[in-house]
């Protein structure tokens, strides 16, 4: 019975474990394939994409040359932004503040605005006049209620 007992509990000690074996292993970051001159490693999760070859019993991986290129190019880029951001820093500058308009153009804006206002005020008056007009006409007309 003992010797029946300790089977079963090897048995689904088996079983537990089985099923955890067959399962794949998750996909790292790197995913490798064969080339003509070596590797190509795909950064699973950038999408750079490494050259890779064999010397010397190590593997030395180099980016491909158009990236290589562009992020020279980013790194500078973003290399004298620093720069320029520390010397602002440095030398007490703030974000630039924006550029008010002088008197000249106040001036220049109010003038068209009193323009507007008076041609506007003109129709008013124009529309109050013609009201009045047709009020002393409505006077001899026959109520229709």
């Amino acid at each position: 019975m003992r010797q029946a007992v300790a089977i079963l509990a090897v048995g689904l000690g088996f079983g537990l474990i089985a099923p955890a074996a067959a399962q794949e292993a998750s996909p790292g970051r790197y995913s490798m394939q064969k080339s003509e001159t070596g590797l190509a490693r795909l950064d699973t999760e950038t999408g750079e994409v490494t050259l890779c070859q064999e010397k010397g019993g190590e593997l030395i991986c180099r980016m491909a040359a158009d990236e290589r290129a562009a992020f020279e190019r980013e790194l500078d880029l973003l290399t004298s932004r620093i720069e320029a951001l520390e010397k602002a820093v440095e030398s007490g500058e703030t974000a630039a503040e924006p550029a008010l308009p002088n008197d000249e153009e106040i001036d220049r804006a109010m003038s068209i605005m009193e323009r507007m206002m008076r041609k506007f005020m003109g129709i008013v008056k124009e529309f109050e006049d013609k009201g009045s007009d047709s009020a002393d006409e409505g006077e001899n007309l026959p109520q229709k209620t």
